[in-house]
Order: C-alpha cells, then sequence, then structure tokens
C-alpha cells in the first residue's frame, strides 16, 4: 500500500512536470485510476484474508527515536478500499470531466496527492505520521478548494477551511500529547498498552471530537464543509464529501475504539447526542438550500450523523459487555460509511453533470433535464433513492441495520441510555423521512418539468467517462442493496478486531437474506424485495400502455386560464421546502417571510422575500472572528516596540516559563 501511495505522490510531481497539455489531464487521472484501482484490489485482499498479524513497514523518518510506523489491520484495509474505490471512481469521472475544467493546472498536481495523504493517514502506525498525512491531506484539498481562486466565494470558503482544518490539527495534536503522556510514547502499539486515566480519556474524547469531528462535519464544526465542497471541482467534491469525511471517521474509530482502552457509558452518549442532533439538522439545512451541490454537502452532515449514532451505539453495548449488539451497531455504521461513498460520489458526478451541460448550480434555474439527458437522469434517481433509505437499493440496509442495533437498546443497563437511545431513533427516523423529501426535491426540480433556463433548454448529456463512473456507483448501489450479506461478511474481521464479536456469516443464508441477529426478530431479502419492485413497475408499466394509451390524448397543460404560461410558475426549490421551513424554520432557521402584494390597479410584481439565519454561525463563530480580530489588533502593536521592551518581554516569558515548571515539578 506504500508503494501505491508513492505511486501517486510520483504522479502529482508528473503533473507539475507535464504543464497545462491537454495529454497532462489523460495522463494523471489515468494514472491515478490505475494506481487506486490497485490499491483497492490489494485493501479488499488484506481485508478478505484479515491475516492474524497485521502487515507492519518502519522507514527511516518522521521521529529520529520512532521513525515512521504504517501498518494494514482489517480497520485500516476497510477504510483502503473506501478511500481507494472513491479515489478510482473520482479518477475515471476525471478523465472526462477535466476537459472542461478552466485552470487545469491548479488542480491535476493536487488531485493524486490529495488521494495519498488520504491513504498514508489510514496507514500511519504511530502519532507523528498521522498527524502529518492529516495535515498533507488537509492542505492538498484545500489548494483544489481554491482552484478556482478568482471567484470570491471559493476564496472564502478556502479560507474558512483552511482555519478549521488547522484548528482540527491543533486538537488532534493536543489529544496525541495527552495519549503519549510524559514519556512521549507516539508510537500506537505504545499508546494501547498505555493505561489512560478517566480525566485523560474524557479529554482525548472532546479533543478529537473537534479535531476529527471538525474534518467530518459533525454539528456545530460544520460550517466549513457547505462552502468548501461545492466550491471545488465536482469530482474532487465527491471524494472530499464522499471519502474525505470517512477519513475523519477513520481518525475518530481508531482513537475512541482501539487506542484509548475501555469506553465509558458517558462516551457513547455523547456520540448519540451528537449523531442525533447533526443528522437533523443537517438534513433540515439541506432541504433549505437551491444550490444543488451545497444541498448535497449539507446532507453529507446528515449521513455523518447517522454514522455516528452507529458508533454511539456501538460504544454503548461494549461498555456493557453487549459484544453481539455492539458487533451489529458497529456493522451498521461502518456498512453506512461505504454506502455514502457510493451514492454521495454518484450524486456529486451528477451535479457535477448538470453543472457541465448547463453551466447552472441552481435549482430554480434548471428543470426538463430528463429529456436533455437521459442517462445522466436515471443515474442520479438511483443515487437519490439510494440516499433516501429506499429499497432495494443500499443506503436502505445500512439504515435498517442502525434501528435494528436501537431495538436492542432496552437491554443496556443505564437510565440515560434506555432514554436517549429511542429518542436518538426518533430522531434518526425524523432525518429519514426528511431526506427522502429533500431528495424529491432535488431530482423533481432538476430533471423533471419545464426548462426554466435557456441553459437547460439547451443542455446536452456529458462524455462517456463521467457517465460510465456514474453507471458503476449506480450499479454498486444496487448490488449492495440487493446482495448485503456480502458487505456485512467483509465487515465481519474489522467488528472482530474492535469489539472481539462480529455479525453471524450471511453467505450461508438462503435466497441471499440476511438475519442479522435471529430469524425470530428480523429479516431481510433483497433479491425479493428488488423482483418485487421490478416486477411491480414493469406491470404498472403493462397496463397503462396496453389498456390507458387509447383513452390518451395530448393537449397543452392547463395554465389556470392563462395562456403561454411561463415555465416559472412551475414549483421551485423554495416553494418546494416551504411547509418544512414553516414547521422548522422559525426555531432553527430564524425564518422571516416578508411579502409585497401591490394593491389593485399597481403592475408591479408581487415579491415574497425569505430570509435564513445560520444561528451556529451567527452565534458561535461570528463572535470568536471579532474576538480574534480584536486580539490580532492589539497584538499587532507588538511590532512597533523598542529593543528595551522585547527584551523585557523576553525576561519576563522565562520567567513565567520556569514558575510554571517549578509548580508543575
Amino acid at each position: 500500500m506504500l508503494v501505491c501511495a508513492g505511486l501517486l505522490l510520483a504522479t502529482a510531481v508528473l503533473a507539475v512536470v507535464s504543464g497545462r497539455t491537454p495529454a497532462a489531464t489523460r495522463l494523471v487521472y489515468g494514472a491515478c485510476l490505475i494506481v487506486t484501482a490497485g490499491a483497492c484490489a490489494v485493501a479488499l485482499a488484506a481485508l478478505s484474508g484479515a491475516a492474524a498479524t497485521p502487515a507492519t513497514t518502519t522507514l527511516p523518518m518522521g521521529l529520529p527515536w520512532l521513525g515512521a510506523n504504517f501498518r494494514v489491520d482489517p480497520l485500516a484495509a476497510f477504510f483502503l478500499v473506501v478511500v481507494n474505490l472513491g479515489g478510482a471512481m473520482a479518477s475515471l469521472y476525471g478523465l472526462g470531466y477535466g476537459r472542461h475544467e478552466t485552470a487545469p493546472g491548479r488542480v491535476l498536481p493536487f488531485f493524486p496527492a490529495f488521494l495519498a495523504g488520504m491513504n498514508l493517514v489510514v496507514l500511519a502506525d504511530d502519532a507523528f505520521a498521522f498527524l502529518l498525512s492529516w495535515e498533507f491531506m488537509s492542505l492538498a484539498s484545500w489548494a483544489l478548494v481554491v482552484a478556482q481562486h478568482r471567484e470570491q466565494d471559493n476564496t472564502r470558503a478556502g479560507y474558512v477551511y483552511l482555519v478549521m482544518a488547522s484548528f482540527g490539527t491543533l486538537a488532534l495534536l493536543l489529544a496525541f500529547g495527552v495519549l503519549a503522556g510524559p514519556d512521549g510514547a507516539f508510537g500506537f502499539d505504545a499508546i494501547r498498552s498505555a493505561g489512560h486515566t478517566p480525566v485523560n480519556a474524557a479529554l482525548v474524547l472532546v479533543l478529537v471530537l473537534f479535531g476529527a469531528g471538525s474534518k467530518a462535519g459533525i454539528v456545530p464544526l460544520h460550517v466549513w464543509l457547505p462552502l468548501a465542497h461545492p466550491a471545488a471541482p465536482s469530482h474532487v467534491s465527491a471524494l472530499m464529501s464522499g471519502v474525505m469525511t470517512k477519513v475523519a471517521v477513520y481518525g475518530v474509530v481508531r482513537i475512541v475504539f482501539d487506542l484509548l482502552g475501555e469506553p465509558s457509558w458517558w462516551s457513547s452518549a455523547v456520540l448519540l447526542l451528537l449523531g442525533g442532533a447533526t443528522a437533523v439538522l443537517g438534513i433540515l439545512y439541506a432541504l433549505m438550500e437551491r444550490d444543488i451541490k451545497r444541498l448535497l454537502a449539507y446532507s453529507t452532515i446528515e449521513n455523518i450523523g447517522v454514522i455516528f449514532v452507529g458508533l454511539g451505539l456501538a460504544l454503548a453495548f461494549q461498555t456493557n459487555g453487549m459484544v453481539a449488539a455492539a458487533a451489529l451497531a458497529l456493522t451498521a455504521s461502518l456498512l453506512h460509511v461505504f454506502n455514502h461513498s457510493l451514492f454521495k460520489s454518484l450524486l456529486f458526478f451528477g451535479a457535477g453533470a448538470v453543472l457541465t451541460a448547463t453551466g447552472e448550480r441552481d435549482m430554480d434555474r434548471l428543470g426538463g433535464l430528463i429529456h436533455r439527458m437521459p442517462v445522466t437522469a436515471p443515474l442520479f434517481l438511483v443515487g437519490s433513492a439510494a440516499i433516501s433509505a429506499l429499497p432495494p437499493l443500499n443506503g436502505f440496509v445500512s439504515e435498517w441495520l442502525a434501528f435494528q442495533a436501537i431495538l436492542q437498546s432496552p437491554d443496556l443497563p443505564q437510565w440515560g441510555l434506555k432514554i436517549m437511545v429511542p429518542a436518538v431513533g426518533g430522531m434518526l427516523a425524523l432525518s429519514a423521512a426528511l431526506a427522502a423529501a429533500c431528495f424529491v426535491k432535488a431530482y423533481g426540480i432538476t430533471f423533471l418539468g419545464r426548462p426554466r433556463s435557456a441553459a437547460a433548454a439547451e443542455a446536452r448529456e456529458v462524455d462517456r467517462c463521467s457517465l460510465a463512473a456514474m453507471a458503476t456507483l449506480a450499479a454498486l448501489c444496487l448490488l449492495v442493496g440487493i446482495f448485503p450479506g456480502v458487505a456485512i461478511d467483509a465487515i465481519a474481521p474489522v467488528t472482530r478486531d474492535i469489539v472481539g464479536s462480529s455479525v453471524p456469516a450471511q453467505s450461508g443464508i438462503a435466497w441471499a437474506s440476511i438475519v442479522p441477529i435471529t430469524e425470530s426478530r428480523s429479516s431481510y431479502n433483497g433479491v425479493l424485495v428488488f423482483v418485487f419492485v421490478a416486477a411491480s413497475m414493469a406491470l404498472a408499466a403493462l397496463l397503462v400502455h396496453r389498456f390507458g394509451s387509447r383513452a390518451v390524448r395530448r393537449a397543452p397543460a392547463w395554465d389556470c386560464g392563462f395562456p403561454n404560461a411561463s415555465p416559472l410558475t412551475q414549483y421551485s426549490a423554495d416553494s418546494f421546502a416551504q411547509p418544512v421551513r414553516r414547521v422548522f424554520g422559525s426555531e432553527i432557521f430564524g425564518v422571516r417571510e416578508q411579502v409585497d402584494m401591490p394593491p389593485p390597479g399597481d403592475r408591479r410584481a408581487a415579491r415574497l422575500t425569505v430570509v435564513l439565519h445560520d444561528h451556529v454561525w451567527e452565534r458561535i463563530y461570528l463572535p470568536l472572528a471579532g474576538i480574534v480580530d480584536v486580539i490580532a489588533g492589539r497584538l499587532n502593536n507588538f511590532q512597533f516596540l523598542t529593543i528595551r521592551r522585547y527584551l523585557s518581554l523576553v525576561f519576563l516569558a522565562l520567567v513565567a516559563l520556569l514558575l510554571v515548571l517549578a509548580i508543575w515539578q
């Protein structure tokens, strides 16, 4: 795997040397496709083999007494599959999409570097290598976010992302400092063997949630995500949203489940509460959006919440010795990690295809694309159904497993968890329902109806490489949904390594059914559901065409008495979200609606103005930014001091440090 990371770094250097020629685009993305596909195959073999002794490698770099340590265990192998499968699909998509890139010289060198950084984070087996790879991944992705730096929104997105990434790295640095202790044992094996006091464990959990949680996009650390993900090129957006957030989840799992030692029940309550709030708020933000890429970015926040709910359940069950239930919850969480990487990449690719064909991201300027883009439209529909957790697609399976784990919560001894878990389950159910409504809106406004602009009316289908990438992901969404037992069995080595148990083997169950607990409690058969859905659709189409077509006549659409109706009279993205906005908007978004209705005789158009507020941004981050500005302004005066005052400051700082050292000892 290190060889693959090295080849990706070499490809980044090659991209700098080759310049901005059209051949450079094909060369870089082609090389990334080959390398990541090979790395995915190697990782899949390592996961299926599940060797008793993980493969380790030490390079003569990093800390002098430690070196740079890398290791492939089942957890790392699983996330390497996610990273490299997503990288391979993004590279295939980039072969076509990259030809439309206006600034390829700002994208090509950093794309393979970004892939290499994510691989190295997952492979790292000591704190120094992990943090160095983490920061390299963050800087490479930041460079891709600001590739279109002449657009003001992209520059702002890059600035916010860089600040949040630096803050997250600092939090992880402090977390590893606490884990390493006074002896500086930065190797993961040494951290595992060391004991950690409850106070240190609580501090590490908080720091990890700030560090890796901010990269994943948990509320309220999510503010950078809806800015940065849409600003990047679409195949990079797919990587950031579908893959990089999963690397952040890997960081949480690696530290909390592996390095921190025996968990406490209250730590599971923290993850459950954050996960439930993130799921609901993320999808509510998505419902309010008109920009299709921002909508997809916000929906990523919702799915990260689902993943964290699964992790919180796994911690709760593990703490109380319920290893079978812990394995089920962890399987649901990891399966959703994989599933989300598939359908979110597919949806961002679809959004990129729409952007390439129309130049528009505002859904209110789209519409009717099902006729102009007849291949992209059904593929985007598959992704929309998968993310809405509709059977027989993969999103349903992982969320169904999460609910099966929630149903095990009555056996928990802590009353706090007995109350909290069903409440979080209700939040999860609400987020799933809102997700379905959100993607009915996204697909309907974008692809159905009549074109709302000339750009939508003149759209053309995109290139074959882009379509091939989308078709591959759509096929995987369907296959994992129909045969989920294969994916569940592939995750079994990971859960055995982390919680000491796994979901019973599913491959031997008849008719490709899955029975995660016992057959008397629950079971699911994706094949039968698929056959039923396909047969129902075919029968309905046959009946309509056989018996209803003779009674059908073509006529102009009913226009409410107004001839030459404008496409603008159709439902818009804002009008679709209005019922949900009126239910949740005043409390969560501080929505204010202003209606300007001209009096009779006044020919001015009536106008509805809707103002939404992001309370997290306005009440947390803007005041913090103001405080930083004030402090920076005060500190700016230090550059105008005399030499005697500088020497006095140095003396006072030295005295303060000596006092701290004396008190510490």
